[in-house]
């Protein structure tokens, strides 16, 4: 491993200090901005100044670090460096004996370093602190919920699917249901009522006019009644999704999460897929956008910071563009989900490799 020596250190203060200031100051302006706007929202709903500031905006923070992390590492590595440039500082750095690859050492160290801390953004705190911010927004703005309400069919378990016509979520009500038991491709059990209503005081599904079919190689029996208490293997949060589940899941609880939207037939596995590559992709972004970065900035030109900046947000927002499009196109394409979502990296990496063979040496 390389030792890190005294340049070193005084570019990754550089490039880390811009960062973070940077940063820092727009989410200031953020938040103010942001109560302006929703100041009516709370004073009309009686939030708290406690809840304002610790349930909101505290979990708020986060988020929006997160999501503006790949354009504030790209605008720090462009104007720092640009500066640099501008004074002649990298010249002699690069004439004292090193090489314009070992100069780039502490701008990847400073990539990586924001790299996984946009991944532990993601996948560790944010999951976290969306729980808390999502209550208060439940509460204090809106209600994100979407209600399943008709031609419901879901695979409980193995060879075990039930379908309701329509479901009503606030009343917890649905109306002719079905449950459907397979074995070896035969049907064996057939389960069927008018209506069925979830019962929180004894936590059972209450089954109205219902008929219970069994069917045998050389006959079948039929059972039917008014009233039944029963468990079924489902509850009323299997009929209602929330789309916002997977911003308050872990990496390990989103796959888990996919894997049972799998089992039940559910048509929004395609969004969380795209959600759980987001956790992988967008991080990289700040690696990329790093080495893109110091290849554009690190010739001195005329006109000095403003062409580095002007050139390099193109680029940037184009970047940042076009991860979210393929993050909407990959919901719908039939193109295999991970070469959509990992193709703007792709490209990006394929591009900043050629910036640094052109850059100055």
């Amino acid at each position: 491993m390389l030792r890190i020596k005294k340049i070193d250190w005084y570019i990754i203060k550089k490039f880390l200090g811009t960062f973070f200031y940077s940063i820092i100051l727009l989410t200031v302006i953020i938040v103010v901005f942001d109560v302006s706007e929703k100041i009516s929202d709370f004073i009309e709903k009686k939030a708290t100044l406690y809840e304002i500031i610790f349930d909101y905006y505290l979990n708020f923070i986060p988020y929006f670090v997160n999501t503006f992390s790949s354009l504030f590492t790209f605008i720090s590595v462009i104007f720092f460096t640009s500066k640099m440039a501008s004074r002649t500082e990298i010249v002699p750095i690069l004439g004292g004996g090193i090489s314009f690859y070992r100069f780039l050492y502490p701008y990847i160290l400073s990539g990586l370093f924001l790299t996984l801390f946009s991944f532990s953004l993601m996948n560790y705190v944010i999951p976290h602190t969306n729980k808390g911010l999502r209550d208060f927004e439940k509460k204090y703005i809106h209600n994100p919920f979407i209600v399943r309400e008709s031609n419901l069919h879901m695979q409980i378990k193995p060879n075990y699917f039930v379908y309701v016509e329509n479901y009503n979520n606030p009343s917890r009500i649905g109306y002719r249901f079905s449950a459907e038991q397979f074995e070896d491709g035969r049907l064996v059990e057939r389960f069927k009522s008018d209506v069925i209503r979830w019962d929180s005081a004894i936590n059972k599904w209450v089954v109205s006019n219902y008929e219970i079919r069994h069917f045998y190689e050389d006959h079948e029996t039929i059972k039917t009644g008014n009233r039944v208490d029963t468990l079924m293997g489902f509850y009323p949060s299997d009929f209602v999704l929330d789309i916002e589940d997977a911003k308050v899941m872990t990496y390990r609880e989103l796959k888990e999460f996919i894997n049972k939207e799998k089992l039940k037939g559910s048509q929004f596995v395609q969004k969380f897929e795209v959600e759980r590559y987001k956790r992988i992709t967008f991080p990289l972004a700040n690696i990329i956008l790093t080495l893109i970065g110091v290849s554009l900035s690190s010739r001195k030109v005329r006109g000095g910071i403003g062409i580095h900046l002007g050139l390099g947000i193109v680029i940037a927002f184009t970047y940042i563009f076009i991860q979210q499009v393929t993050g909407v196109v990959a919901i719908y394409s039939k193109t295999p989900l991970w070469i959509i979502m990992w193709l703007p990296n792709v490209i990006y990496l394929i591009l900043a490799i050629y910036l640094l063979k052109i850059a100055p040496k």
